[in-house]
């Protein structure tokens, strides 16, 4: 009688505990409750997956990662024309400072140093700057609006801005290069409508409209933003 009680009490108390086990693998426990009752193989293998744990990382690599492959790079490579040219009409050559072919130069198959991903056609330069100026144009508009002081006057005649722009560069540049140095481009991820190809373009217009905006304060000598709302 006793013996039958433990034995209706034992695998549902490792079910219950086998959320709390290491996500590392399959729970622990509830591979040592259903070997001691000896479950046939089969019953095993499908109980025990079922009895799993993913972390955050792996969670958001399902729903947003794509992989590129280097076959992909070098079709692209052949079929782009953007590829075979650069804008300055130079043709990419391999081991070349400048312009490389794309293999060459992302970081799924080139190399992962720092001087290949902050080299002129690297990776790094424009997805910083551009990461850099959309939260510097958002956050002139909001500053402006709220001090009424230009952004030349934020950084460097008040003060806080300039502290805010220092502890900010390295913190975007660190998360934006940490990816790169694993083999990861921003072109790996989508959500949604959050592409690569959006954000490459949202960054050169910021870039554009950061410029612009500092241009234009220094001729009028007053912030922009309180004069559009």
């Amino acid at each position: 009688m006793a013996a039958s009680m433990l034995a209706s009490t034992a695998v549902p108390a490792g079910v219950r505990s086998a959320p709390l086990a290491s996500c590392s693998g399959r729970s622990q426990v509830s591979n040592l409750r259903y070997t001691s009752f000896g479950a046939p193989a089969h019953s095993r293998r499908a109980q025990k997956g079922s009895i799993r744990c993913e972390g955050i990382r792996e969670t958001v690599d399902k729903a947003t990662k794509k992989e590129i492959t280097k076959e992909e790079i070098l079709q692209n490579q052949e079929t782009n024309q953007s590829e075979k040219q650069s804008v300055f009409g130079a043709v990419p050559t391999s081991g070349s400072f400048y312009p490389r072919p794309e293999v060459e130069r992302r970081p799924e198959t080139g190399p992962k140093s720092l001087g290949s991903l902050f080299a002129f056609d690297g990776a790094a330069p424009e997805t910083i700057n551009g990461r850099l100026a959309m939260v510097g144009i958002v956050w002139a508009a909001i500053a402006e609006k709220m001090s009424g002081l230009t952004v030349f006057d934020q950084l460097y005649s008040q003060g806080t801005g300039l502290v805010y722009y220092v502890a900010l560069v390295p913190l975007i540049a660190y998360a934006s290069i940490v990816p790169m140095l694993n083999g990861e481009s921003t072109d790996a991820r989508q959500s949604g409508p959050f592409t690569a190809r959006a954000e490459r373009w949202n960054g050169r217009l910021a870039m554009i409209g950061f410029l612009s905006l500092l241009l234009t304060e220094n001729f009028i000598h007053a912030p922009v933003f309180t004069h559009l709302f």
